[in-house]
């Protein structure tokens, strides 16, 4: 039942977000805004597929885990709480283990390599929410394990954790402002583009996917005040998603061989990613 309910979750929301994805490139093309290039769009297609073979593949086990692990839960939340409570503890505790894992993908060199390729496009249009590292969906998998642990059905997670990637889309535009009120607690397009901005004061901030509450409250947010630059420090300069996808690993097993001991090459695989300050 639970691939059903997640199957249909997106069934309705996937084709809304390649409509939105339309309108937004006719819009570009309009107001001549470049906002789509095809170069970096097809490339965007070609990490996306990469992404969804791995998903295809993982997807079935994954849940499985969770049913496991469902069985040793530390709390039986279902008997305490009504189910609509359920529903609500699930949205926020997916977005808070989203966080941590967010914030560790950028912290975290081995995980950066993987995470890298989604902050690889120097444009920002909704298409950009697509572009998904091909290892993603495994290296979630030991942080979001927690969630069935802590009590909360692996059904639920699993189309609440849906539906909030598929909010995670419309962070990703130029074309939407500021939202008032509720630029005070969501993630909204403004937030999510200093996300994606290689401007010093930009760098490794606003983590959030649904909520912006846990970068206020851990010291991680940013407004947006001035022009965002979108990419990396050092673009990658290239659209070929292959080489995007491995280029980091390689230059992290390359620094492992130069080690010369096995703390420095530890530190090559679990340190921090080389600096992503500009030098001036």
């Amino acid at each position: 039942m639970t691939d059903l309910t997640v199957t249909q979750t997106l069934a309705i929301g996937l084709p809304i977000a390649f409509f939105v994805i339309f309108l937004e490139a006719v819009f570009s093309a309009w107001q001549k805004k470049d906002y789509y290039k095809t170069s970096d769009t097809l490339c965007t297609l070609g990490l996306l597929i990469g992404n969804m073979v791995v998903v295809l593949a993982t997807k079935g086990l994954t849940l499985a885990l969770h049913i496991y692990l469902y069985q040793f839960k530390v709390f039986d939340v279902a008997t305490m709480v009504p189910i609509w409570m359920m529903w609500l503890l699930a949205f926020i505790l997916i977005d808070l283990v989203f966080y941590i894992y967010h914030r560790l993908s950028h912290r975290v060199r081995f995980l950066w390599a993987i995470h890298m390729s989604h902050h690889s496009s120097q444009e920002m249009n909704f298409a950009v929410s697509f572009r998904q590292a091909w290892l993603g969906p495994i290296s979630k998998v030991p942080f979001f394990m927690i969630l069935p642990l802590i009590g909360l059905d692996p059904t639920i997670v699993a189309v609440a954790g849906s539906m909030s990637t598929l909010w995670g889309i419309v962070g990703h535009t130029q074309i939407i402002n500021k939202l008032g009120p509720l630029e005070a607690f969501l993630n909204t397009p403004s937030h999510h583009r200093v996300h994606h901005g290689a401007n010093k004061q930009y760098i490794d901030k606003n983590y959030g996917n649904l909520l912006i509450i846990w970068d206020k409250i851990f010291g991680t947010f940013e407004p947006e005040h001035e022009k965002v630059e979108y990419g990396l420090v050092n673009n990658v300069n290239t659209f070929n998603p292959v080489k995007i996808t491995f280029m980091a690993w390689q230059e992290i097993f390359s620094d492992i061989k130069k080690s010369q001991n096995l703390k420095e090459a530890l530190n090559c695989f679990f340190g921090p990613p080389k600096t992503k300050i500009k030098e001036i």
